[in-house]
């Protein structure tokens, strides 16, 4: 039963990971990305999401409940896996290793950037370009946005990849690997669309 259980929250974790969270992810970094565009691009973005009928709905239960959800337990995978890539350096064991570690950095850095972002607005403080470029002022905060967008991406695309494979979608070795390329490509494109985003309200 208990093994049920296990295997049930697993795939579910899984499965909120890339829905919603990770589709969320994606558009969060093409809104962001208008700010290469300027100020006046970025904030009449900020603006349409901001106003989107039962934006309050879609936070809670679209993004922040399977958010909460995929965090504690992802933290509970990571803090109970058996990483073995002292013993064997296989690059699935490395990408299992880096899974772990870069879900508790995304955790943090996203705890921060809500509390920097949404909390602030939901105080009265306007979400727009000045908002992020003051927060970016900082080179400190710069670094540990960047580093923060390539973990949370990384772990988004190896994701994608275990979850391809736990949902049966991938099943041969030779699928796997083509789906590795993929999933790396995917980690490349959005990471640069991320750091652009960051760089222009630098």
């Amino acid at each position: 039963m208990a093994g049920n259980r296990e295997f049930f929250y697993r795939r579910l974790h899984s499965l909120l990971g890339v829905i919603p969270v990770g589709l969320f992810l994606t558009q969060h970094l093409v809104v962001n990305h208008f700010a290469t565009q300027g100020p006046e691009a970025f904030n009449r973005a900020a603006s349409f999401m901001g106003n989107l009928p039962f934006r309050y709905f879609l936070e809670i239960f679209i993004i922040f409940l399977p958010l909460l959800f995929h965090a504690i337990y992802g933290l509970y995978i990571a803090f109970t896996a058996q990483n073995n890539v002292s013993k064997y350096g296989y690059f699935r064991n490395w990408m299992f290793m880096l899974q772990r570690l870069t879900g508790v950095i995304t955790l943090i850095f996203v705890t921060w950037h809500v509390w920097e972002t949404r909390v602030q607005a939901a105080l009265g403080t306007e979400v727009n370009y000045d908002m992020m470029a003051n927060i970016v002022d900082n080179p400190f905060m710069l670094g540990f946005y960047i580093v923060g967008i390539v973990s949370t991406v990384f772990h988004f695309a190896n994701g994608l990849w275990s979850f391809c494979v736990s949902w049966g979608l991938t099943v041969t070795p030779r699928s796997q690997q083509i789906f590795t390329y993929v999933t790396m490509a995917i980690f490349v494109a959005l990471s640069i669309v991320g750091i652009r985003a960051i760089l222009a309200f630098a």
